[in-house]
């Protein structure tokens, strides 16, 4: 049973992991296309930018109704940026820290 918890642990780990990822990845394209470093009439740039914005967008879409934009700026993903942070320790920090020696927060 312990097996089970810890490969359910492991996969909420790394499902959030890669929900970070593509947040960061977001933010950052979206940087280089505001910044002209990308240009989206490239076929490629913007296929990999539809992309990461359809993965985001359930995320984003609520709270961008409720934070209005501070002067260009968008803090919209350090919310989820920070949530996703505080719910992998809240989940798995106690599964590592009883089952990792010298791994505890």
């Amino acid at each position: 049973m312990g097996n089970v918890i810890g490969l359910v642990v492991w996969l909420i780990h790394e499902a959030l992991g890669l929900l970070l990822l593509l947040i960061i990845a977001n933010v950052i394209m979206s940087w280089l296309v505001s910044f002209e470093v990308i240009n989206l009439r490239n076929r490629f740039a913007h296929a990999v930018w539809r992309a990461l914005d359809a993965s985001t967008a359930w995320i984003f879409r609520p709270l961008r109704r409720i934070i209005p934009p501070m002067g260009g700026l968008d803090i919209t993903p350090l919310i989820p940026i920070l949530l996703i942070e505080g719910i992998q320790i809240w989940i798995t920090g106690p599964y590592i820290a009883a089952h990792l020696p010298g791994a505890g927060f």
